[in-house]
């Protein structure tokens, strides 16, 4: 891989990472729920989780909507479902102070099994791989994903950090219930711009 798509590859990790979308709308609701410390496994499975993600999709997962077309409308719905799901639990978050028992972050598990229902996490990966590595070389597959894994952990660490700053702010039930319903509708708008796979 020449510098240029290096440099390239990096930018486009970086602003597709950092820009807002599924993922970055639970982070920073994360962070004001439950703190940065405790929400460090959910940013580990998103970094992680993506970049095998793109390992998978680069190696033929990409060749699914090509000789299955239906996939596409099967991840549409699944994705919007999840989400809504998603977006109803954030709704509902226990207040900081309950957090131990009202609820807790996503692990790292649930964070990484996320991004094959994540459709900006599809449009990223199917997009990173086409450009990046048209051929579909082991090598170039494998240097997408690491360049990914780099970018996107201390990109999403951004809105975590804005949660737990916003948090200092939300002293009150109402208002974190507030801040709350409103990162469940942020979440489903964030839906909008990336449906379309």
């Amino acid at each position: 891989m020449t510098y240029e798509l290096l440099f390239g590859l990096v930018a486009f990790a970086f602003v597709s990472s950092a820009t807002p979308g599924p993922n970055n709308m639970m982070l920073m609701a994360s962070g004001a729920n439950f703190g940065f410390r405790r929400s460090i496994p959910h940013m580990l499975g998103i970094g992680l989780g993506f970049g095998f993600m793109i390992f998978l999709v680069g190696l033929g997962l990409i060749q699914i909507f090509d000789i299955w077309p239906v996939s596409r409308t099967i991840l549409k719905v699944v994705s919007v479902a999840y989400l809504g799901w998603l977006a109803w639990k954030i709704a509902h978050a226990a207040p900081p102070e309950r957090g131990e028992a009202g609820g807790r972050p996503l692990t790292f598990l649930q964070a990484a099994a996320f991004q094959w229902v994540n459709p900006k996490a599809w449009t990223m990966a199917l997009t990173a791989i086409t450009i990046y590595a048209p051929e579909r070389g082991f090598w170039s597959i494998a240097w997408v994903a690491l360049a990914f894994v780099a970018v996107n952990i201390p990109s999403v660490s951004i809105w975590t950090l804005l949660g737990r700053e916003l948090r200092r702010f939300l002293t009150s039930p109402a208002k974190l219930r507030g801040f709350n319903w409103t990162m469940a509708v942020l979440l489903i708008a964030s839906l909008y711009p990336v449906l379309d796979l």
